[in-house]
């Protein structure tokens, strides 16, 4: 409806899905302008465990980001507010682009790493970077996502955005490449600084957090209109969550056992304070979803 005598336009700028999506486009950044060649100078200080770690971290969120790229298709069909799609074309867009960038990692840094140490070459698709839980969590998340196909109702919406916004996304993903972050950047004195891995994973991150803010939005709207129970986001995250837990990467040469990098404990503290930010956010209606600026925001 016009307001203020202003001719009625298509798209509404003070939405929430429309600020992400700006903030999406003005945030633009290219996976292959970030420079590896330190990476591939520093890689090389890394013993052979903590080598075969870092490729197994790797390849599991490589995948992950694939994964995710491919599920993501079924809320897009799904969602019929212009803003929400406008925004999940950035989403789709960026997935692959996280994609595109661990898969050139592995081309120009850890290719590069095992030609010098003598190894064969590596894929980062070989079934032995994987565990059951881990294939568990994403096969869970393809099935919600495509139900949506099927059922577009509130609670399979609800779900839909538990698996991919709240869990792959918000804590499985968040704090994995938080860990990695803290690893092989520069406050780690006994782990080799991987810059450009880092610089990656940040901006990765920064899209995310806008990624898991969109879900968070979505899944609030439902609770607070009375569409969804808040308990079906706790217990679909609940059944989620020990699979996430078996699958993060603890010893990517952040030793599990007391070595560098940030423990187990660390990071579970991690995820365990950002999920019951975001629930308390999500779930009661005085609390605010962040502003996009500060869901992106990276700490240090």
């Amino acid at each position: 409806m016009a307001t203020d005598s202003r001719p009625e336009m298509q798209l509404d700028h003070t939405v929430r899905p429309h600020r992400y999506y700006r903030n999406a486009v003005e945030k633009h950044w290219d996976p292959h302008e970030i420079d590896l060649e330190t990476d591939r100078e520093e890689i090389t200080e890394l013993h052979d465990v903590a080598f075969e770690a870092l490729k197994e971290s790797l390849a599991l969120f490589g995948a992950g980001e694939e994964s995710v790229t491919e599920d993501l298709a079924p809320l897009a069909v799904a969602l019929d507010d212009i803003g929400d799609q406008m925004f999940i074309t950035t989403q789709l867009y960026e997935e692959s682009k996280h994609t595109d960038f661990f898969d050139r990692y592995w081309r120009e840094v850890i290719h590069a790493e095992e030609e010098r140490r003598g190894q064969s070459l590596s894929s980062p698709s070989d079934e032995k970077w994987f565990n059951e839980p881990y294939d568990e969590l994403f096969e869970r998340n393809e099935r919600a996502m495509a139900r949506l196909l099927e059922d577009d109702s509130a609670e399979n919406r609800a779900k839909a955005h538990c698996h991919y916004h709240l869990t792959i996304e918000g804590i499985l993903a968040q704090t994995g490449y938080y860990g990695l972050t803290l690893a092989y950047g520069t406050n780690e004195p006994e782990l080799p600084d991987l810059p450009g891995l880092v610089e990656g994973l940040k901006l990765i991150r920064s899209d995310e957090g806008r990624h898991v803010g969109f879900g968070m939005a979505q899944l609030k709207s439902l609770v607070i209109d009375g569409e969804v129970e808040a308990d079906l986001l706790r217990e679909t995250v609940g059944e989620l969550v020990p699979l996430v837990q078996k699958s993060l990467v603890t010893d990517d040469g952040a030793s599990s056992s007391g070595g560098p990098g940030p423990s187990p404990t660390d990071l579970s503290e991690y995820a365990y304070n950002k999920h019951e930010q975001r629930m308390k956010q999500i779930t009661t209606a005085s609390e605010k979803i962040p502003d996009v600026e500060e869901l992106t925001e990276l700490e240090d």
